[in-house]
């Protein structure tokens, strides 16, 4: 299916694996990019070291492009983006909005850039200082996430810019990929199908959980970091919403700096980063706090498999996933179900 996306970014299909952290590795981002669509890795827990030999590991896995997550508010950005450069990456994605000289910078190095919105000003913004693309993301995807449901965010997106719109929240299969294009999207982007894998490095007792819950099971909290976060609904979870603001900073405070140690960031490196945050998004200082929380809540299931002191982010769309794919088999299925889908329309005329 060819679409400005997939030549944009030089895929067969319109999909991508999106940037999870502690997830989207090397194994599963090269199974996603031979299975045609594209795999983006996740660096915003590697260290810049871990995050080069990633690359090169995904890079003697498939001769596909692919793509690296970037936090642009990171301190070492720019030695990120350097590492990117050096080893050919193709595509780099950014949850939060880019400058324009990181923007420029990556264009430069033929590097195409796909931020990740979610609202219409915020892409009219990117699209303006040089994007080549942006993934949208609605209210249903997993992580932290807006108000807005995809239905209603898409079309605002596509109709505000001229550059291929990514559709990402609520995509599971053939069906929502001919939606997502029939709102004038060129793609959509799955974080949690892809994490719901054979290929998925996720422990296997977290996929369980996942496969068990139901729609009604995934929920938004504001517990984890002060921001509407959307994950599985657990019994950590509901402790942490009903914890003592002075007992949830201390958790907090210890888990900051296990995340210190394993990302190799300074005590001063993590409160700039800290507060390029609390600028960015008009944090409290305990909130920002609270952010630190994030990544070791999410290795704790992602990694260590212990759902007890863990976090699982998701997509509302846990809810109808009921198997594990390899990536082939799941891409396969999507691209024949969308086909199947679109020939099943009535004609017009």
């Amino acid at each position: 299916m060819d679409t400005a996306f997939t030549r944009l970014a030089g895929v067969r299909h319109p999909i991508v694996q999106t940037g999870m952290g502690w997830v989207a590795g090397p194994r599963l981002v090269s199974a996603a990019a031979n299975a045609g669509a594209l795999g983006i890795l996740a660096s915003a827990t590697m260290t810049p070291g871990r995050l080069r030999e990633a690359i090169r590991e995904v890079a003697s896995r498939t001769d596909a492009p692919f793509g690296v997550n970037l936090r642009a508010d990171a301190t070492d950005a720019g030695d990120r983006v350097r590492i990117m450069i050096e080893e050919g990456v193709r595509v780099a994605s950014f949850a939060l909005a880019p400058s324009p000289g990181l923007i420029a910078e990556l264009k430069e190095a033929g590097i195409v850039v796909i931020p990740s919105v979610g609202a219409r000003r915020h892409a009219e913004k990117v699209a303006g200082w040089g994007a080549d693309a942006v993934i949208v993301q609605g209210g249903e995807g997993g992580g932290h996430t807006g108000e807005v449901a995809t239905t209603v965010l898409l079309p605002q997106v596509v109709d505000a810019v001229d550059i291929p719109v990514v559709a990402a929240g609520g995509f599971f299969d053939g069906r929502g990929l001919v939606a997502a294009l029939a709102y004038g999207a060129a793609g959509v982007a799955m974080g949690t199908r892809f994490l719901l894998t054979s290929d998925s490095t996720v422990p296997d007792a977290v996929k369980a959980r996942y496969l068990a819950a139901r729609v009604t099971d995934v929920t938004v909290t504001r517990a984890i970091d002060g921001l509407p976060h959307r994950m599985l609904r657990t019994d950590l979870v509901a402790s942490l919403e009903h914890a003592g603001r002075a007992r949830a900073l201390a958790r907090a405070l210890r888990r900051a700096a296990g995340f210190r140690r394993l990302s190799g960031l300074t005590w001063r490196a993590l409160a700039r980063d800290g507060l390029a945050l609390r600028h960015g998004k008009n944090l409290t200082w305990s909130q920002v706090l609270l952010a630190a929380n994030t990544p070791m809540l999410l290795r704790s299931a992602m990694v260590d498999g212990r759902t007890d002191l863990g976090v699982m982010a998701s997509g509302q769309v846990a809810g109808l996933i009921d198997d594990l794919p390899s990536c082939a088999e799941l891409v396969e299925r999507i691209m024949k179900q969308a086909e199947e889908t679109l020939e099943g329309l009535p004609a017009t005329g």
